[in-house]
């Protein structure tokens, strides 16, 4: 057996950028770096450079250098990595590592929460999933896409308000303060909404999500159901990964500390907070596939 690599570089690539660490064997980190988007969904040679650049970053940041390249085992939590092909492409690419893993980037923030043992996440964001495995099964509930799916997540309160704010406009619906603010960045008008519709994506539905939050914290009642709703989706999917046989669940995403309060008492009390990210996941399966390669 040779002796394992003295390095483990760990990356998250996601839809908004890279990030990347170094270690060492003992756990110390040696250098960090970031980069733009990282997802599969940009081809596979645009998400390869990112990843590149942020690597790049963390080892020069460490001092180590190109002949060092051997000594450097690599996990990377990438997203979209579950795109036809994507694995298979990346895996072709020639590379100077002592080895190479990938998974998608939510089993990688699933290892870092729960230090590589059995687990699941709920992440509510842009858009929501609840991922993780227990006793050799992977398990997934929700996140589809929207917006047939991703309930409870950011792009969900979006739908919801402008969809109230129609209701409103045409007196379906009693006037609040966030729907009158939602009419207003329309102008008023539902056929600027419908215009914006035909172009939105997920993404720009979430913009809404802060606006939604603060008018529920101020009050506002068409605001605080929309939340309720969302928080009882979110609800929903904790619940059913512990029915999967998950023994611990945390919580991500741009939305869970907002929503953490909305959520029922008996989901909270159950939630665990996360031991580290998407990154430290890569870095358990750095060290992983270091391993597996020196066995």
């Amino acid at each position: 057996m040779s002796q394992v690599s003295a390095y483990f570089l760990g990356v998250d690539g996601g839809g908004t950028g890279c990030r990347a660490r170094i270690e060492d064997a003992e756990g110390h980190v040696l250098g960090q770096g970031v980069s733009g988007p990282a997802t599969t969904r940009l081809g596979i040679e645009a998400a390869w450079n990112s990843v590149m650049r942020a690597s790049e970053a963390a080892i020069e940041e460490a001092g180590l250098h190109d002949t060092q390249y051997g000594q450097i085992n690599v996990g990377i939590a990438l997203a979209g990595l579950g795109r036809k092909g994507a694995l298979q492409a990346l895996q072709a690419i020639p590379h100077q590592f002592a080895s190479i893993a990938f998974v998608n980037d939510g089993k990688g923030a699933c290892l870092g929460a729960h230090s590589g043992r059995d687990g699941a996440i709920v992440i509510a964001g842009t858009g929501s999933v609840g991922l993780g495995f227990a006793d050799g099964e992977d398990l997934r509930v929700g996140g589809y896409g929207f917006p047939v799916s991703d309930e409870g997540s950011g792009a969900y309160l979006g739908l919801k308000a402008i969809q109230h704010a129609l209701r409103a406009h045409d007196g379906r619906l009693e006037k609040t303060a966030l729907l009158s603010e939602v009419m207003q960045r329309f102008g008023n008008d539902p056929m600027e909404v419908v215009a914006w519709m035909d172009q939105a994506a997920a993404t720009e539905y979430a913009t809404l999500a802060p606006m939604v939050m603060r008018h529920a914290d101020q009050g506002d009642g068409a605001a605080r159901r929309i939340v309720q709703g969302a928080a009882g989706h979110v609800d929903t999917l904790v619940r059913a990964l512990f029915e999967r046989g998950a023994p611990r669940v945390s919580l991500l995403g741009g939305l869970a500390t907002p929503l953490l309060a909305w959520l029922a008492p008996d989901v909270r009390r159950r939630l665990k907070p996360a031991d580290g990210d998407a990154v430290s996941g890569a870095i358990i399966l750095a060290r992983s596939g270091a391993k597996a390669k020196n066995q």
